[in-house]
């Protein structure tokens, strides 16, 4: 099954992924663990930043503001190219199914709205090496914006799947990411943002409010 094909989803349960107790614990993470923990982090980023290498709060706010953007870009890229990479093969088709089919199939499953944090904290890990490496100290508010952008999305994804559609200008990205789950899963692949549907092409063909919305 590949993790794009469009079907009817469940809207309760919540199915074993791993035969491993252990491993099947790890993929449920309550949505206050990730938020939390990066927040922290994200604050002694910038605090070491400002405190100990020096940077300005001007431009702390500038690094970032770059890093919250970039990281909508990353989103839009891991979630259209990586979490509905085609399955080709037994072992593609049991990676995209993992790691997003599943929420596909069960979008309503609270547990599973949020990376596990042992395995968000390695990622985060790799990137902040890759931007130290890249940029030097300017790494400490890139990475902070950047790990905020990540909890922005966390807020969004699971206040979207949660709860009711909100009677404000965010009732936006509720429909965007309903049309994504209920109608065209190769489009409106953005959870944070439509931006960078926008600019790669990959806007709903059919916009306008969806009706399914409300069971999200």
């Amino acid at each position: 099954m590949e993790a794009t094909k469009h079907k009817r989803p469940k809207h309760k349960g919540s199915p074993k992924l791993f035969k491993n107790p252990v491993l099947e614990k790890l993929t449920h993470t309550h949505i206050s663990m990730p938020l939390i923990i990066f927040t922290v982090i994200a604050a002694v980023l910038i605090y070491y930043g400002i405190v100990e290498k020096g940077f300005l709060v001007p431009e702390m706010i500038l690094l970032f503001i770059a890093g919250l953007v970039f990281f909508t870009f990353v989103e839009y890229m891991m979630h259209r190219y990586f979490y509905h990479m085609p399955a080709t093969t037994e072992k593609r088709k049991k990676i995209a199914y993992t790691m997003h089919g599943v929420h596909h199939d069960y979008p309503k499953d609270k547990s599973r709205l949020a990376m596990p944090p042992v395995l968000s904290l390695i990622i985060a890990t790799v990137f902040f090496v890759l931007y130290r490496a890249v940029m030097g100290d300017y790494a400490f508010g890139f990475l902070a914006g950047f790990l905020m952008g990540y909890n922005a999305y966390l807020g969004v994804h699971y206040s979207v799947h949660a709860f009711k559609v909100p009677g404000n200008f965010l009732k936006i990205l509720w429909y965007h990411h309903s049309i994504h789950h209920y109608r065209e899963p190769d489009r409106a692949f953005g959870v944070s943002s439509p931006l960078w549907d926008h600019i790669f092409g990959t806007m709903p063909r059919n916009p306008g409010e969806n009706p399914e919305v409300k069971k999200l």
